[in-house]
């Protein structure tokens, strides 16, 4: 059954922006031509969606915050850029997501079922994977690569071009200038890779085996010998857990950065 979106008599929708099925756009909202909300979208107040943006269904968007415009960067001169949001987000108070930029792909990426906490930033040509938490005031740069089940703690700053891997935790009040591997557990100010998210892997029901598997393989990146990368390589020959193996793709694979190391 069709339901109609609700448009609040104060809410500016311009002419062209395609609005979905049981969206609600709440008071001094301000909606862009480009823009499409997807079925059941809803806007609290004071929220302003420009560009050419696009937000997947349930997704709330809460006062203030300013999704979609252009990026923070210097070299942006204008060009066609886009913002992607998956379904079923949450954006808290005053959170700012930005659309890409030419030299980073054009488009900035957010996934599905994420919390995005208060005041916190999304820079241009971020991807951003499903299930990602980022605590109050965190602000992730420009290029950046948040894999599934992310968290980044409050307070904290991911550098430009790093990379965190698959269900890693960042602490609050923590500045991240290397990639951080999958499940990996960073903390202090300057960023110290201080161990496996354990907390995260038994929340999400990893079997003991695999947990297991972890820690040694944790222990080998530690302590192998030969670089970072060359005990990776060895880690995938030697062991088969699928978490292990996803620690050997991370590292293996392209980045702009080096690698936070075990201590």
């Amino acid at each position: 059954m069709s339901v109609p979106a609700q448009i609040h008599a104060s809410a500016v929708v311009e002419p062209g922006a395609q609005v979905g099925q049981g969206c609600v756009i709440g008071p001094f909202c301000v909606v862009g031509a480009d823009v499409v909300l997807a079925d059941r979208v809803e806007l609290k107040s004071h929220v302003v969606v420009t560009g050419d943006t696009v937000i997947g269904e349930d997704t709330v968007v809460f006062p203030f915050s300013v999704i979609g415009e252009i990026p923070q960067d210097m070299k942006f001169k204008g060009e066609k850029s886009r913002l992607r949001i998956g379904a079923r987000n949450r954006i808290r108070e005053h959170v700012t997501m930005n659309a890409g930029t030419e030299n980073g792909g054009g488009v900035t990426r957010i996934g599905e079922d994420g919390l995005f906490m208060a005041g916190c930033h999304i820079a241009h040509d971020a991807q951003v994977g499903d299930r990602v938490i980022v605590v109050n005031s965190a602000a992730i740069a420009g290029h950046c690569v948040l894999e599934d089940d992310v968290i980044v703690g409050g307070l904290s700053g991911i550098h430009q071009f790093v990379r965190i891997g698959r269900g890693a935790i960042i602490g609050a009040v923590t500045m991240v200038t290397h990639d951080v591997i999958p499940y990996g557990l960073v903390q202090a100010p300057r960023g110290v890779l201080d161990g496996l998210n354990l907390v995260g892997l038994k929340r999400r029901g990893v079997s003991r085996a695999d947990i297991t598997a972890l820690r040694a393989a944790f222990q080998m990146l530690a302590q192998g010998d030969g670089t970072f990368q060359d005990r990776a390589r060895r880690l995938g020959d030697e062991n088969d857990s699928d978490y292990v193996q996803d620690i050997v793709r991370f590292v293996l694979g392209d980045t702009e950065r080096s690698f936070l190391t075990p201590g």
